[in-house]
């Protein structure tokens, strides 16, 4: 099967209501600047878009630009807050309305809602729940900004935190990390990069663990199958064990764990993320 982009509802509204769109890769490159000088807009709102603004950008709405950002600033600044927001172990995240500067999401706080991460938050629902929550807070407080009614918080810089852009290596899995450790980043990392591990020589991927506690993984090399079940296959850590529950094999299906360790035998004392020969 063939894949095609597909327009996002913006674009599909803003084509049937024959709006100028402007679909710029490099903001420098493509005169975007200057067609957006032309178009003289009171207001520029920004959502993931992953460039920063130039300050010439920045000057041209009398508004200003404003970023729907989605961690709850001056935590989690950079391009993947979302994720890291699950790998780190917050308990909550959010969406920050911004008035966008020349640095790298350091400007001023507009409004700020929260919510909560649950335990078995993912990548993948979390940015649906933020998405979500971005989209109604700009409509609710657009009306607010327009008329000036607000009063932008300084961050406070020293309060600040990273989040860098992930990388599809980041998805291999370390055993020497403590098995909470890996199941955060596990679920952080869905659906991109996934975790994974080799077995066999051949790529596993993980969908879906849990962290337990065994006294047998305290002396046992990390990445150790230390037993398998009909539910799971246990995995010695750095601290603790980790239970495989869905994974999926090369060339396969995703699948549970019992389904998988029908077709293939995972003896005790095999050790993930070397080549072994079943």
């Amino acid at each position: 099967l063939f894949r095609s982009l597909m327009p996002s509802p913006v674009k599909v509204l803003a084509q049937n209501n024959s709006l100028t769109i402007l679909q710029p890769t490099r903001l420098k490159n493509d005169n975007v600047i200057d067609q957006l000088s032309v178009l003289k807009p009171d207001l520029i709102v920004v959502a993931a878009f992953g460039q920063i603004l130039p300050q010439e950008l920045l000057d041209i709405p009398r508004l200003g630009c404003i970023n729907i950002h989605a961690s709850l600033l001056p935590r989690l600044r950079g391009a993947a807050p979302i994720q890291w927001s699950i790998i780190r172990g917050d308990e909550e995240s959010g969406i920050t309305l911004m008035q966008m500067d020349a640095g790298l999401d350091t400007g001023d706080i507009l409004f700020q809602e929260k919510v909560e991460i649950s335990p078995q938050e993912t990548g993948e629902s979390l940015y649906d729940k933020l998405a979500k929550l971005g989209g109604e807070m700009i409509v609710r407080h657009l009306p607010e900004i327009e008329a000036g009614e607000i009063r932008p918080v300084a961050q406070d810089d020293a309060r600040s935190s990273y989040a860098p852009m992930l990388r599809k290596e980041m998805g291999e899995i370390d055993w020497s990390m403590s098995a909470e450790e890996i199941e955060r980043r596990m679920r952080g990392m869905l659906p991109w990069p996934g975790a994974y591990t080799t077995l066999g020589g051949h790529v596993l991927k993980v969908w879906r663990a849990e962290a337990a506690g065994s006294d047998a993984a305290a002396s046992a090399l990390a990445g150790t199958v230390l037993s398998t079940d009909k539910r799971s296959i246990c995995v010695a850590c750095g601290e603790g064990t980790l239970l495989l529950l869905e994974v999926q094999a090369e060339g396969k299906k995703r699948m549970g764990a019992d389904a998988f360790l029908r077709g293939t035998k995972v003896p005790a004392g095999t050790v993930l993320g070397q080549a072994q020969h079943l």
